[in-house]
């Protein structure tokens, strides 16, 4: 495998998405990672912290650089729980105890937790955009309207790769005037 090729696409594709979904600083993108599904193997069996790692090490300075938090999905071991930044909590927001590890949580939220600088566990999250890496299923964590957003990648190594945006609801009906969303 090569992880140099994944930290690429996983860059570009971040930077894709960040251009298709206008984020603005302080928003939250949510990352699902099946590294079993970057190594070619089923979803849940072949996890590698190499992969999530190469994942991490493109997507991490990204969205850095543009200001927006990462949220990364766990697996299903701890109900697709989020990790995040401590100072990316939304108001109101209470934190659950648990420390994601390879095979209960996954590798990526592994590798979230062990390189951001205060990580905490949220049990849900209405993020502003997604990038699901392999099939992980991120919609719960999207905010309620979520747009497909369409990147010249397919895949970050052998995993598929879905994104979304979000947008506020249209209401009002046919006499309603909309902001471009």
């Amino acid at each position: 495998m090569n992880y140099e090729e994944i930290r690429a696409q996983s860059a570009q594709a971040v930077r894709e998405l960040l251009a298709a979904a206008k984020l603005r600083p302080g928003s939250i993108l949510v990352v699902g990672c099946s590294s079993s599904e970057i190594v070619g193997s089923q979803i849940g069996h072949g996890s590698s912290l190499e992969a999530a790692q190469a994942v991490y090490e493109g997507i991490a300075p990204v969205l850095r650089e543009a200001g927006v938090f990462l949220a990364a999905q766990c697996c299903e071991h701890l109900n697709r729980a989020i990790i995040l930044e401590e100072e990316a909590l939304p108001a109101g927001a209470e934190p659950v105890n648990v420390i994601p590890q390879p095979k209960a949580g996954g590798s990526f939220a592994t590798t979230c937790w062990q390189r951001f600088a205060r990580p905490v566990a949220l049990e849900a999250i209405r993020a502003d955009a997604g990038m699901d890496i392999g099939d992980t299923l991120i919609g719960m964590h999207l905010k309620v309207v979520a747009v497909p957003v369409r990147l010249s990648l397919r895949r970050i190594g052998e995993a598929n790769l879905v994104c979304a945006r979000t947008r506020p609801k249209y209401i009002g009906g046919s006499r309603a005037a909309y902001a471009e969303a």
